[in-house]
């Protein structure tokens, strides 16, 4: 029996080397790393400006980005107009290999598939781990494999979208789900960025719980929000992640959930945790654990903490944690589906924000009016709708926007075809 089995990573071995609204601790102000340096082999620094005069290297690995780097003005979540950068990236890893996800039997070794996460551990899923879901979770309806071994997977697109989606079709149930890269249609996970070249601190924190991107590692692949797990296993399926913590949303493209020593790091000559992304509100992220195997001790609740070499910035959790980042320290720029061509930053406008900070000036109670449904600003219909997709409404009407919506984009930021998100919205009213 695999319970308790804990996955042990080794950070040598790799390259070289959400939920709650809470708030954070300090006072103080601070700038984060530069996206970009000087041409040079030197570490980069918290406080190294980029030198007009030299050709700046971004910190990014240069084949996943789409188009070079850029800045301009740009108005962040909680109304401050600044100057931020344009990240365009696609959102599939070019430093590591993509799965496996599923073993194939029940009696396949853990090479044969990924990683899945419950109660903060992390566990191997291979043959015994699948064979042994009904003790895992003491439910005898637990079953994903036939009479002789061979477990059921999802062998198609079509297999993937309709076991994926959190209303997982019945046909689907007692699955192992398992999407592959060569399903994602062109021009799927291509993600523009607009991340603050100098972050902006918050007085209150802010949650990251919403279905779009909360930032991206240095390999371009989008960090996302925690996998909503409870409405996969309601229908006795399993949606493993690869080793490297990632796996596929049809909508989305390839995205982390946890890290786990995959990506492109960045080396800290004071043996500092390595850097590998940036958040939304611009403060970057290191991994979680220094160069001597060591947690950091003094972070907040944001996973965040201050030092006088990088200033605020944040800490990976545990791969078991289903989680990257806690909340958000500062104010966020904005994500856009594809390229943005044409698309300008304004993360205060209501379509645009990832989430209403506690205690706004305009919202003293931090909560949203009342709606006709008893919901905040929810209208009739539309709770009903999130529970089908197994969103919260606030999510789903977060996700859509202002009328008219764009459902394609609705779509990816809730985890779910366009097919279920219609399916699930009430009719319009009669004209």
């Amino acid at each position: 029996m695999l319970v308790g089995k804990r996955v042990s990573f080794s950070l040598v071995g790799f390259f070289t080397v959400i939920f709650l609204v809470s708030a954070c601790d300090g006072n103080q102000t601070s700038t984060s790393e530069n996206l970009t340096q000087s041409s040079s082999s030197e570490t980069p620094s918290a406080q190294t400006l980029i030198d007009s005069t030299s050709e700046p290297v971004s910190l990014f690995l240069e084949e996943s980005l789409v188009e070079s780097i850029t800045e301009e003005p740009c108005t962040l979540s909680g109304g401050s107009e600044t100057t931020c950068y344009r990240i365009t990236v696609r959102s599939l890893p070019l430093d590591h290999e993509t799965g496996p996800w599923c073993p194939g039997t029940i009696t396949d070794t853990a090479e044969a598939g990924g990683i899945w996460i419950e109660g903060g551990e992390t566990y191997d899923v291979d043959g015994s781990f699948v064979e042994d879901l009904d003790v895992f979770y003491s439910d005898d309806n637990w079953k994903l494999y036939e009479e002789d071994g061979t477990i059921r997977v999802t062998g198609t697109a079509e297999q993937c979208a309709a076991a994926a989606r959190p209303d997982v079709d019945e046909a689907y149930q007692n699955y192992c789900v398992q999407c592959l890269p060569e399903y994602i249609e062109e021009g799927i996970g291509v993600f523009t960025y607009l991340i603050p070249v100098t972050p902006v601190e918050q007085s209150t924190t802010e949650s990251s719980n919403r279905r779009q991107p909360f930032g991206v590692a240095l390999n371009g692949v989008t960090f996302d929000q925690s996998a909503p797990t409870d409405a996969i296993l309601s229908a006795y399926t399993l949606a493993p992640f690869d080793d490297c913590g990632g796996h596929i949303n049809l909508n989305g493209g390839y995205h982390y959930h946890a890290h786990t020593g995959c990506s492109k790091e960045i080396e800290q000559s004071d043996n500092h945790a390595p850097m590998i992304g940036y958040a939304l509100d611009g403060f970057p992220i290191y991994a979680l654990m220094n160069n001597a195997g060591e947690d950091p001790t003094t972070l907040d609740q944001c996973r965040g903490e201050y030092d006088d070499v990088r200033g605020y910035h944040y800490h990976a959790g545990e791969p078991g944690s289903n989680s990257i980042i806690g909340c958000f320290k500062g104010e966020q720029g904005c994500v856009f589906d594809g390229e943005g061509e044409g698309q300008t930053c304004d993360a205060a406008a209501t379509s645009d924000r990832p989430g209403r900070p506690e205690g706004r000036p305009d919202d003293p109670a931090g909560e949203r009016p009342a709606g006709p449904s008893g919901n905040s600003s929810v209208p009739p219909g539309f709770s009903e709708a999130a529970e089908q997709l197994g969103v919260t409404p606030d999510e789903l009407m977060t996700a859509l926007g202002r009328p008219p919506f764009d459902l394609d984009a609705a779509a990816v930021t809730l985890g779910v075809t366009v097919e279920a998100l219609e399916a699930a919205l009430p009719a319009p009213p009669p004209r």
